[in-house]
């Protein structure tokens, strides 16, 4: 299973996001453990850059998959955060996504010159055992 959180404390959103295995089936505790690993590589490769689009961590995103042998299961690996009442996340705007149509430098400041906060999402998935696994937290 996997519990996603959306607290707001004071004036902040938070999001964040585990999965849990009951039992001891190794494919879910190695999906698991994979997502957690990839998300802590999407984390590295986001921090080595000095521009990235929402477009090209994305495209990371889907490789890790491949590499731990999982198939990427997310329309967006991520959007951003805020203060709240945050930026809306509109499907239309795929600047406030970590999306394959995020062609904007996530580095860029938001519309009122402040820095972005950027959740990244990591969701595998296995179609033919019909498992999926999921990690999320600030980039930060």
């Amino acid at each position: 299973m996997f519990l996603d959180f959306g607290p707001v404390f004071e004036e902040w959103e938070a999001d964040f996001g585990r999965t849990y295995v009951i039992g001891n089936d190794s494919s879910k505790n190695k999906l698991r453990d994979d997502i957690e690993s990839a998300w802590l590589e999407g984390k590295d490769y986001f921090n080595s850059k000095s521009k990235i689009t929402g477009a090209q961590l994305y495209a990371y995103c889907n490789e890790l998959a491949k590499k731990y042998g999982w198939e990427f299961g997310g329309e967006i690996a991520g959007h951003i955060v805020g203060q709240y009442p945050h930026e809306k996340l509109e499907k239309e705007d795929k600047t406030n996504y970590i999306h394959p149509d995020n062609h904007t430098n996530m580095f860029d400041l938001n519309k009122k010159g402040e820095n972005k906060h950027w959740i990244l999402e990591i969701h595998f998935v296995d179609k033919e055992k019909e498992i999926g696994g999921f990690f999320e937290q600030l980039l930060a």
